[in-house]
Formats: C-alpha cells, structure tokens, sequence
C-alpha cells in the first residue's frame, strides 16, 4: 500500500487518475493534457503502474492506460474500515 500512496501523494499523478476516469487514454493523449516532456510522463505512467492504480493494453501500435477500479475499491473498503461504529 505504501507504493498506492506514494504514486498518489503527487499532483500530475492524480490529474492523470482524473484524466483516465472516463476514458482510457494513449500517453501521447495524456501527454496533450501537460507542458511537460514525454519522458516525465513516461515516468508519471510508470509510478502508477508499480503501484496498480492503471494497467495497460497494447492495441496495434498503440499502448491504452485504464484505471485499475479495484484498487480504488479496495482502498476506498480500507479507509471506511476506520470509520468508528455507531453504539446502538
């Protein structure tokens, strides 16, 4: 888990979630979307495939980015085990 929060402790990485929450997206789309270089990108995508928050698929000669929705599940399960529980 240390590497999920790690991958999301950094700006470009949670704009890249938020790009890649509708639509599965090349690098070179995601890309479009920052002034940064392709390589920092690369790198970005990288960090958040270490920590599975997206995963990728080749398709011709193109590589997709998607979300991985289970971990977002898993986390989302981890975080609400902390809510306390009401006494009845």
């Amino acid at each position: 888990m240390n590497k999920t929060f790690k991958a999301l402790s950094d700006n470009t990485r949670l704009k890249i979630l938020e790009l890649l929450k509708d639509n599965d997206m090349t690098a070179g789309e995601i890309a479009g979307h920052f002034d940064m270089t392709k390589p920092s990108i690369s790198h970005h995508l990288n960090l958040l495939k270490e920590a599975e928050l997206i995963f990728s698929r080749r398709k011709g000669q193109h590589i997709f980015y998607s979300l991985n929705s289970t971990v977002f599940q898993d986390l989302f399960k981890w975080i609400v085990s902390f809510q306390k529980k009401e006494d009845h």
